[in-house]
């Protein structure tokens, strides 16, 4: 690894995106923008006017689609621009102007429901046999029904769609300052050497073999964050209120059902996962006490949790990893893998390495009209192969359910569903490489890897779903939200996961929360990576064992927003209302934790 994180403008152009595929220039963007314009001014011709008749509602479905679309591509392409280059004002101005462009677009839209729920389903159900342009539109009528207790006045939703861009602005300001101007003391190895610690690096310097180095990188890491504590939580704070706000104005009854039945999910999903997760805590326990034993450690701290436990961990280049992760993929048949492989390596789908101002972590990204986006900072090791294979699940499953879905309603797919197949490949891949290579070495190397994301999907994000429970239980009863509670909070959370087995600096350990820059601010979103990889290894194991049909995961994926999120899991066999996927889930974590103890003892 180099000590120096590369400027943008050093990383090769076949490892950047290929954001030209949307607007060729910022100048083209700048043309997208005014054409937007003249579009919210069409959709608001419709006002007043969907009761005409089912030839009206269909020319509103088609205008409002298009402006959809348009508006998504400029959002898309200006958070693209300035995700890998947050020190870019002109990127930042253009992304804070697709920010309140979508506003506007909401706003401008916000009559629509409203409307239709005056009409009255007998009669919309009757003009969608009435117009073949609406033919399509069964399930969009069955979701609006389920919520029309929650959708208020034409007046109301107007407002709710003005304030959209206002209400993203702690979001914002947090990302703004973890992304942009926190400053990060360099790590420094057992031998002197420095490395620097940007969003983009720090994942790889806490794996890293030398302990100083991991021990450095993530108590500057946790610094950097704690020297803007009280500004941070100043901004969660306000994030939780909006929640807040949001729940009352919708009349729910608590946040984490205003957050849930949004998305059509019951809340009893999300219980079932924290208690599951709680009873399975000694699963956890036992896995930390292996591992101080495995690093010969007298004591585990939290910068250890990632330490390398393979004497001789693989090293994976990024075209080897696109090789390994589309053979891995081939149960699903020849066009997935061959889709996948062309996306990462000929289309440029994927911002692959790190660079100065690049924010942190990884996503994929895009819309019905462009290609999938991946954003990551690819290291040459099983971590990086790894989250390829998740942001590649993320986009094959955009790609399928976008060449499927042409209503574009149905071309955008719920949270609750994307993890699940983000983590599939994952999951399928793992298996393949511990089938096709026997060394013990390169098994604990696998295995390591497996644990660090069960550790992040299943240990971090479990915690963090019960701290963003209990911080928006507290805005609802009155209290109030500083950086000491929340780190006090969060502290006590992470204590009881790690029991005895782990050294807990509360403070460092206490901040993790400020360090989700984007995650705690989507209403009870992080739950989701927990619910996912429990759909996801269940389906995964039916697939391997034969006993679920390849074409059936392939269906789920197609479906994209055309059914409910249950239902769409159901397609493939799984059943989230009932705590067997996560039992599972924990299942295959002891199993590896049975290996990993094997392998290890091996060495003697």
């Amino acid at each position: 690894m180099s000590g120096v994180a590369k400027k943008r403008s050093e990383i090769p152009h076949q490892y950047q995106w290929d954001v030209e595929s949307i607007f060729a220039t910022p100048e083209a963007w700048e043309t997208a923008v005014a054409q937007l314009q003249e579009q919210l001014k069409e959709i608001a011709s419709f006002k007043g006017r969907l009761s005409e008749g089912p030839a009206v509602l269909a020319d509103y479905f088609a205008a409002a689609d298009e402006m959809m679309t348009a508006v998504g591509k400029v959002f898309v392409y200006a958070s693209l621009s300035y995700s890998v280059d947050t020190n870019d004002q002109a990127a930042a101005a253009r992304n804070d102007r697709a920010r309140g462009m979508f506003g506007m677009a909401m706003a401008a839209n916000a009559f629509a429901q409203p409307e239709m729920l005056a009409i009255g389903f007998d009669t919309l159900r009757k003009w969608l046999t009435q117009d073949e342009r609406l033919a399509d539109y069964g399930h969009y009528l069955d979701r609006l029904e389920q919520q029309q207790a929650h959708v208020r006045s034409a007046e109301v939703e107007q407002v709710l769609g003005l304030v959209r861009d206002s209400f993203s602005t702690a979001a914002a300001t947090h990302g703004v300052l973890a992304n942009a101007d926190l400053k990060f003391e360099p790590a420094v190895g057992s031998d002197g050497q420095t490395y620097d610690i940007t969003q983009g690096t720090i994942g790889g310097l806490t794996t890293h073999a030398d302990r100083d180095v991991r021990r450095t990188a993530w108590t500057h890491y946790a610094d950097a964050h704690l020297a803007f504590k009280n500004t941070m939580a100043n901004a969660l704070a306000a994030g939780v209120k909006q929640d807040v706000f949001n729940m009352r104005v919708r009349g729910y009854k608590n946040s984490l059902e205003a957050a849930l039945s949004s998305n059509f999910i019951p809340t009893e999903v999300f219980h079932n996962l924290i208690n599951t997760y709680k009873a399975n805590l000694p699963t956890w326990h036992r896995y930390w006490n292996i591992r101080r034993r495995a690093l010969g450690y007298d004591k585990l701290y939290p910068y250890d949790v990632k330490a390398p436990l393979s004497l001789d961990p693989p090293n994976v280049p990024y075209e080897t990893a696109v090789d390994w992760i589309a053979t891995g993929m081939l149960p699903l048949g020849q066009d997935y893998a061959a889709t996948l492989r062309s996306g990462a390596l000929e289309e440029r789908w994927v911002d692959v390495y790190p660079n100065q101002g690049k924010r942190m972590g990884a996503f994929s990204s895009g819309v019905k009209g462009t290609h999938p986006f991946i954003m990551m900072s690819y290291t040459d090791d099983l971590f990086g192969l790894s989250t390829l294979a998740h942001e590649l699940g993320h986009s094959m499953h955009s790609y399928l359910t976008w060449q499927t879905q042409q209503n574009m309603n149905y071309s955008r797919y719920g949270l609750f569903v994307a993890e699940v197949a983000s983590n599939f490949n994952q999951a399928m891949v793992r298996a393949h490489l511990l089938e096709a290579n026997s060394s013990p070495e390169f098994q604990i190397a696998v295995i390591e890897e497996a644990m660090a994301n069960f550790h992040r999907y299943f240990f971090i994000m479990p915690t963090l779903a019960r701290f963003e429970l209990e911080i928006h239980e507290r805005v609802e009863r009155g209290q109030a939200l500083n950086a000491d509670t929340l780190n006090n909070l969060l502290a006590d959370l992470f204590s009881e996961g790690f029991g005895d087995e782990v050294e807990v600096d509360r403070e460092r350990v206490g901040i993790t929360w400020a360090q989700f820059h984007t995650h705690l601010y989507s209403n009870f979103y992080v739950y989701q990576y927990a619910t996912g990889i429990s759909a996801a290894h269940s389906l995964a194991q039916g697939i391997l064992a034969g006993t679920v049909d390849a074409n059936d995961y392939l269906n789920f994926l197609k479906a994209g927003g055309s059914v409910f999120p249950l239902d769409a899991l159901k397609i493939a066999g799984i059943d989230m209302t009932s705590p067997e996927p996560v039992e599972t889930t924990f299942g295959v974590l002891a199993g590896y934790v049975d290996r990993l103890e094997a392998l290890v003892g091996q060495r003697g």
